[in-house]
């Protein structure tokens, strides 16, 4: 039997790779420490699981996801209180918003919704690789945008070509970015705005770390004048709420595009069970100061990270968003390379830049979602193991 042609282009899961090669590390012995993968080891505050535990009690619980695919009324009215507190965006629950499986799961329905066979769709790189998929699914090209570190890794949109723009009909953009931790300025998202108003292009605005910045500003792409105009935001509480297993999101915003998204997931899934949406309303309604306690630990992680680099060598300083630090690898390295090298030298995983896209290499990423005393001996490892190096930008 054959697989299906559109399988064919896709290149090997990243992170399948990554724990193949921590798996081959640890059958022989190495005690291997990953800081390649951003998955929360933190738990999930209290209140929110014993939410969903009491709602989980409940028989009538038990059946479909009430008001089926879209998410619960209750819960989609939380998403625009939250929205509202946390970034002065207004959102109407019945029209603009949509509960997800994940923003992930946005992602794909997205381009199933909104892009046809042949388009050209606009994507960031380096980028997230989940984007590309999604768009090869829905038949169309991925058209890649540089996102270069003299323009703090954002895209410069007057460099896209005209007959590139004129023919795009979506674009998937990340801020706070994976992998770069780049974050966005209000005068870009204007700018954006306006790009896709000029080009009629939709936006997948993917902002599942927009709680997660250092001396930066919280920004909604939502919050841009004219923005609900032209495109749906992506968020998820898998990361200010430390809930990535439970695989619960939101697609906000334009109502064409928000009812585009619901009607493939109507006829994709039936819904997310009703005791992860009550957890999710307890998350979105009380729980900012679990976001300010999650925040204070990846700084202080951050903290400790960044000194060891510059004890090592390195002097750039990273941009301030996501729970990763994009670094430049030594010179006569590639990305590749030096991931195999601390892998050697260290027993300490990193993820090669150029698995994001063409213009991630020369960089690795580095992740801080590792318990306190795996990253201080993951530190202690790099300080005793590795030459001091001139690393810039």
């Amino acid at each position: 039997m054959r697989k299906a042609e559109r399988l064919q282009k896709l290149p090997p899961y990243l992170f399948t790779a990554l724990r193949n090669k921590i798996n081959d590390a640890k059958k022989q012995g190495i005690d291997v420490i990953s800081l390649a993968i951003g998955d929360p080891v933190d738990g999930t505050p209290a209140p929110i699981i014993d939410a969903l535990c009491e709602a989980a009690k409940l028989p009538e619980n038990h059946r479909y996801p009430t008001d089926e695919e879209w998410g619960m009324t209750p819960l989609r009215e939380a998403i625009a209180r939250w929205y509202k507190r946390r970034h002065n965006v207004k959102l109407e629950p019945s029209s603009e918003i949509v509960a997800l499986i994940g923003s992930k799961e946005g992602c794909h329905h997205f381009a199933l919704g909104m892009i046809n066979p042949g388009d050209l769709v606009l994507v960031t790189d380096p980028g997230y690789p989940g984007y590309k998929p999604s768009i090869w699914f829905a038949g169309a090209e991925p058209y890649p945008v540089p996102m270069l570190e003299k323009n703090g890794y954002l895209p410069d949109l007057g460099s896209i070509p005209s007959d590139a723009a004129q023919k795009a009909t979506g674009f998937f953009l990340n801020y706070p970015n994976n992998p770069t931790g780049a974050v966005a300025t209000k005068g870009f998202l204007a700018e954006l705005v306006e790009f896709a108003k000029t080009h009629d292009i939709a936006i997948c605005y993917d902002n599942a770390y927009s709680e997660m910045v250092f001396g930066a500003e919280r920004l909604s792409f939502l919050s841009a004048p004219g923005a609900k105009e032209v495109g749906v935001e992506l968020n998820s509480l898998s990361k200010p709420y430390n809930m990535t297993g439970w695989r619960i999101g939101m697609a906000s915003g334009n109502a064409d595009i928000v009812g585009a998204i619901g009607q493939v997931k109507s006829n994709t899934d039936s819904g997310i069970f009703n005791a992860v949406q009550y957890a999710g309303i307890e998350a979105l309604d009380n729980g900012d100061e679990a976001i300010d306690r999650m925040m204070e630990v990846y700084g202080a992680r951050r903290e400790r990270v960044l000194k060891t680099l510059h004890e090592l060598g390195w002097t750039s300083e990273p941009p301030k968003g996501t729970f990763y630090l994009w670094i430049p690898v030594p010179s006569g390295h590639s990305s590749a390379s030096f991931c195999d090298y601390m892998l050697e030298t260290c027993a300490v995983v990193v993820a090669p830049g150029a698995a994001y896209g063409e213009y991630g290499e020369g960089y690795v990423r580095l992740s801080l979602t590792v318990p306190d005393d795996r990253l201080d001996e993951a530190l202690a490892r790099m300080r005793e193991k590795l030459p001091r190096m001139s690393v810039g930008s």
